[in-house]
């Protein structure tokens, strides 16, 4: 019997959609990595080919630009709803760098795989490519189905219910070929401690202030360092968790900053725990994105401080108005004068926290798998003996 080959081919730009693809790989593994060869990779910079590495930063460089100026995130978005799937796809992967799209796609020949699952546009494009064109699966991790997702793919997963009821709109998607799945959070979130005061104590927190986790994506570019600043300075029992991600120089910036006697400060870079780091918080405060997924999973409220593009406003919609778990403003003052409302009154914290456990049963991965393995088992029936 033919062994089927399964690739998780990992691209970052962005760590929204390496998280749902972690998620992804994981439960896959658990439930049916006895029955096929699994290939996973950081598809570009494991390459070693200059011409694929120089396009995943020129990827990276993209979401620090939107986020540190935001009329390009809105100008990126504006125009990749201005044109078609094709179109969208073409200009991003091929037109950028004729030389990395034929390098990646003459790596993904070389791998060989029958089935190829993407949480990334780019890597969805190459399979679709192939020769010997194997199943692709997309799992689009935002709000909506922008056109830069809507090349074919043989199934289409999204996790929001508006966008899967706006793509049903549209020809290129049907109920045959997109699938509404809970959104792919990582598994091991199930498995973190949820009582406050024990993770508190844990992670060597106080175990009765309250807590406010920061963050502003993986590239640490947004507000962050304005808020930490005016929140360190409050006077009353408060711990704040300030998670730069991979940008050093405002993790510096952070730990010269003068604290109150009454603040806990924790500035910290990139953050292997911050499932934890949110379960043991009470307010996540931060940039629009994927990161809104999990301060909802564990029951708390979310500010949003900023959205670097249209994209990312989706998303923040979605969690505001159809879940119901976070609130919007854009002003470090009246977001620090938020927290200390809520600090002194958390009752008023009640209707987000109860929005958040409604909405509990829409995260992770196990449906988003059975889906995709029932697809594979269409093609590959001999898997299902």
């Amino acid at each position: 019997m033919k062994t089927v080959r399964v690739l998780f081919p990992y691209i970052e730009a962005g760590y929204g959609h390496i998280m749902p693809m972690k998620s992804i790989e994981h439960k896959f593994r658990e439930k049916h990595g006895d029955k096929v060869e699994i290939l996973s990779c950081h598809f570009l910079s494991d390459s070693n080919d200059v011409h694929m590495i120089r396009y995943e930063n020129m990827l990276k460089n993209q979401v620090r630009l939107s986020n540190s100026f935001i009329p390009a995130g809105y100008l990126l978005t504006l125009a990749d709803s201005l044109v078609g799937p094709r179109l969208a796809n073409f200009g991003s992967v091929r037109l950028f760098s004729p030389i990395a799209y034929k390098r990646s796609l003459q790596r993904m020949e070389e791998m060989k795989p029958d089935v190829v699952i993407s949480t990334y546009w780019a890597t969805n494009y190459y399979a679709e490519h192939m020769k010997n064109k194997p199943l692709t699966v997309l799992f689009c991790p935002d709000a909506h189905l922008s056109n830069i997702y809507g090349y074919h793919s043989d199934l289409y997963l999204i996790g929001m219910p508006k966008g899967y009821e706006e793509g049903l709109k549209r020809k290129i998607y049907n109920e045959n070929n997109l699938k509404l799945v809970p959104f792919l959070i990582r598994d091991e979130a199930f498995n973190v401690e949820t009582d406050k005061k024990l993770i508190r104590r844990k992670l060597g927190l106080p175990e009765n202030n309250f807590t406010v986790l920061l963050a502003e994506g993986g590239y640490g570019i947004g507000k962050i360092y304005q808020t930490s600043k005016l929140l360190v300075r409050e006077h009353f029992p408060l711990t704040v968790i300030a998670v730069c991600g991979t940008n050093n120089k405002e993790l510096e910036k952070m730990k010269s900053l003068e604290v109150s006697k009454e603040v806990t400060f924790l500035p910290v870079g990139f953050a292997d725990n911050m499932l934890e780091l949110h379960s043991a918080s009470d307010v996540f405060c931060g940039k629009s994105g994927n990161i809104l997924a999990e301060p909802t999973f564990f029951g708390n409220l979310s500010i949003v401080t900023h959205c670097a593009n249209t994209v990312e406003q989706k998303i923040a919609d979605h969690y505001i108005n159809v879940v119901g778990s976070a609130i919007k403003e854009f002003s470090p003052k009246r977001v620090v004068q938020l927290i200390r409302q809520f600090a002194q009154d958390e009752s008023l914290l009640e209707p987000y926290r109860k929005a958040a456990a409604d909405y509990h049963d829409n995260f992770g991965p196990e449906k988003a798998v059975d889906v995709i393995w029932d697809k594979i088992v269409e093609k590959y029936p001999e898997l299902n003996k």
